[in-house]
């Protein structure tokens, strides 16, 4: 399956439009990694735990999508959007949502 950020796919024209569909996740991040990423901030630098957790969070919501589009026949999903949000108390759970429009190409 395509997926693109784009409204369309270049030498591929559109021949159904299916709907939206969207994918959700939400994960916790753990105090041993909130922790290290502290002491990044401190001394600078990157915090590969956190960019890792971030990382799967997304490619978890893309796959939820990508399942629901091709439950209803699509090849392709088009211009996909993401977005992260902190939530829970203390803004403890990262949420990732994905959202495009399912076609068929």
């Amino acid at each position: 399956m395509i997926l693109t950020t784009t409204p369309s796919i270049e030498g591929y024209p559109i021949k159904n439009y299916l709907g939206v569909v969207t994918g959700e996740t939400i994960i916790g991040a753990n105090i041993i990694k909130d922790f290290f990423a502290g002491i990044r901030d401190i001394v600078g630098g990157r915090s590969a735990a956190y960019e890792d957790v971030l990382r799967e969070a997304k490619d978890t919501a893309l796959a939820e999508m990508q399942q629901r589009a091709a439950q209803m026949g699509a090849n392709a999903i088009v211009g996909i959007d993401l977005d992260y949000e902190t939530v829970g108390q203390g803004n403890s759970m990262l949420m990732v949502t994905s959202s495009g429009t399912a076609v068929i190409i």
